[in-house]
């Protein structure tokens, strides 16, 4: 029986929200809390993250970017934002899906199947999830926010640096030392192929830049 945590303060969302669920046969826990989310996670046992926004202690964007530290739990967005910069910034921390409120109970248990569905799928086919990336490093394939990347073979191994260390910064030397095997490439080279890879991921999201530039030093990915 697949487990939700339902995380949502408004006491009469979230028992419409739980008796949805526990109605189509999931088990439920529920908190009103971000603080007690991560927790709940660590746990184990939770198979979908029902995650309201507002918070009363903290950003459900906060709670979903501490998630993401250790877990790739599917994570469904529940607020009352409806702008886009939301939730663009939701999917960049690694949201799987955005529901805005008011909202058919009926609609985000179908969302939270679909979730478990790709979860599954994408567990028994290798994939796994580094914040809005999913990545097959057999398969060689990269999906950013559930698109496929066309990618170069050298824009992929960039990209598989930058993935395999979030948050460090590795210098061109180090980039040109995992994504090329030739030596006549320089520091110009990766810079190209930065560029020509930003430009593939603003196609998919144009107001998201998750390649940060350390000038003079080299690279970095924010997931």
């Amino acid at each position: 029986m697949p487990k939700v945590l339902v995380a949502e303060d408004e006491t009469a969302i979230a028992d419409a929200i739980v008796y949805a669920l526990a109605s189509e046969g999931f088990e439920v826990e529920h908190c009103a809390l971000g603080g007690q989310v991560a927790p709940s996670v660590r746990a184990g046992g939770i198979d979908v993250v029902v995650l309201d926004v507002g918070l009363p202690d903290a950003s459900g964007f906060d709670v979903c970017r501490e998630l993401r530290t250790f877990s790739d739990v599917p994570v469904l967005f529940l607020t009352a934002r409806n702008a886009e910069v939301d939730r663009v910034l939701g999917l960049e921390l690694g949201a799987d899906d955005y529901v805005s409120k008011p909202f058919s109970p009926r609609e985000l248990v179908a969302r939270v199947r679909a979730r478990l569905r790709r979860a599954r799928t994408d567990a028994q086919s290798g994939w796994r999830r580094v914040g809005a990336f999913e990545i097959d490093p057999d398969g060689h394939r990269v999906r950013y926010h559930a698109r496929p990347l066309d990618l170069t073979r050298y824009e992929l191994g960039l990209l598989m640096a930058l993935l395999q260390r979030p948050g460090a910064v590795l210098t061109r030397a180090q980039l040109l030392d995992r994504a090329w095997d030739d030596g006549d490439s320089s520091d110009r080279t990766v810079d190209t192929h930065v560029k020509t890879l930003r430009a593939k991921l603003r196609a998919i999201s144009a107001d998201a830049d998750p390649i940060r530039t350390h000038r003079g030093i080299g690279y970095s990915m924010a997931v």
